[in-house]
């Protein structure tokens, strides 16, 4: 009979592990789960980035950010566009292309719902080269020439559309000639044009031929001031005299130019990750020194167009997150992403793991301790029976519940952590079944006196 009755302890020992466990693991995996919804979801592979034309500052600075991002294992794909506005049409409207280049004044959407800028990264003056060795100060001056403005819907060709008007020239003059890039380098230094509007940094490729070609000059703007007060997106800037040669005195006094920034905008629901990214390699890559700029001008928060990406704020205000300054892209974010998944094991594992056992203790000595109770309950009629009425038959009435009681706890298989509590349990048996002996003893004494 002792084996069945082993087996059904054990059976009613795993049932109660059971009844504590699994509630616990549920309560453990409803808890992950639950921190698994707010786990950000990991970086795209691929970044789309719409540049401008070939030669331009976009494409030059496009293909900066790439090489960056291939180091990190993010693949960025170039899109040439006309320039700023057909970016900005891009990233309105075309769902694959997450980051472009757009010039200031070309946007104005400060509560903008669908894009967020991530601050203006350079300057970016507007050349007018012409031919020949006159100074002009005044786009006046090129009246009556031919002049290239930039290819349609280009952002170069907008802000010289603008500075011609306001010098009264007819917006669809047949002298104004919509060509741009290397194509009206080529044409200016042929002798095609007269003139070329340029909107770019002094890095890109068609300014900084220009620049460096004999027998081309750059329009000195000596009304900046007066076009800032038109025209609140630009700026005044001075090009040093000597700034590009100096042996060759090049350019032999200083040229005041008009400038916009050029400010990198993106997608509002680009991935948190390849916003901060993006901003790091910008101050590596735009921060450095240069004709029209001091070191670390740039980036800077200045474009307030289009609304300010939430992560571009917390850049500026205290750097690239901890993790990414110290760790490779990847792992950082690994490692970002999955924290989340701490905090139930804070919250629930742990203090699950001081609560269970303590619960599961307390269900097995329990058992002990009934069998205690129920000996101190025999205990307290022993004590209480009147010595007449101890008689061998109420005196084996005690012994038969005390048997019974030993019965249970013997039989009952408990953990071998709790074994001691069951022998000491049977070492109280015995002091009362000893002291029922002693009594049965005196009983029997009486009765043959």
């Amino acid at each position: 009979m002792g084996r069945p009755t082993s087996a059904n302890g054990d059976t009613r020992n795993l049932r109660d592990l059971l009844l504590l466990a699994l509630p616990a693991l549920l309560l453990v995996a409803a808890a992950f789960a639950l921190a698994w919804q707010f786990v950000k979801p990991a970086p795209p592979k691929k970044i789309v980035i719409t540049t401008g034309v070939a030669g331009g500052a976009y494409q030059y600075f496009g293909e900066r950010y790439r090489e960056k991002f291939a180091q990190e294992g993010i693949e960025v794909e170039l899109r040439p566009s006309s320039g700023a506005v057909e970016n900005l049409r891009r990233l309105k409207t075309d769902d694959d292309v997450d980051v472009g280049f757009i010039q200031g004044g070309i946007a104005n959407e400060p509560e903008s719902d669908d894009l967020a800028t991530l601050g203006s990264m350079y300057l970016e003056p507007v050349w007018v080269f012409y031919r020949g060795d006159a100074q002009h100060d005044r786009i006046y001056q090129l009246k009556g020439r031919r002049i290239a403005i930039g290819v349609q819907g280009s952002g170069a060709q907008l802000f010289a559309l603008q500075l011609l008007a306001a010098n009264g020239f007819a917006t669809n003059d047949p002298k104004l000639l919509a060509i741009g890039g290397m194509d009206a380098v080529d044409a200016l230094r042929r002798g095609e044009i007269d003139a070329f509007f340029v909107v770019g940094a002094p890095q890109a490729p068609v300014v900084d031929a220009l620049l460096h070609t004999d027998g081309i000059s750059l329009l000195n703007f000596a009304q900046a001031d007066g076009y800032v007060r038109h025209f609140p997106h630009l700026v005044k800037v001075v090009l040093p005299r000597g700034a590009i040669k100096i042996q060759a005195d090049k350019p032999n006094r200083d040229i005041q130019l008009l400038a916009a920034t050029a400010n990198l905008v993106v997608r509002a629901d680009i991935h948190p990750a390849i916003v901060t990214l993006l901003l790091k390699h910008a101050r590596e890559i735009h921060s450095p020194p240069g004709l029209l700029q001091d070191a670390n001008a740039f980036p800077t928060p200045r474009d307030h167009a289009l609304p300010l990406h939430p992560m571009a704020r917390r850049f500026y205000d205290s750097g690239p997150p901890l993790l990414q300054r110290y760790l490779p892209f990847w792992l950082a974010v690994l490692i970002d992403r999955l924290l989340v998944m701490v905090l139930p094991f804070f919250a629930v594992v742990i203090p699950l793991t001081k609560i269970i056992p303590g619960i599961y203790n307390w269900r097995m000595r329990s058992r002990v301790y009934r069998w205690y109770g129920e000996l101190k309950f025999l205990e307290a009629e022993i004590d209480a029976l009147p010595e007449a009425a101890r008689t061998a038959d109420a005196l084996d009435a005690f012994n038969l519940r005390l048997d019974r009681i030993e019965m249970r706890a013997a039989h009952r298989k408990l953990p071998l952590a709790f074994s001691n509590e069951l022998y000491t349990l049977r070492e109280h048996i015995g002091l009362v079944r000893r002291r029922l002996a002693r009594l049965a003893e005196t009983v029997t004494t009486i009765a043959k006196s």
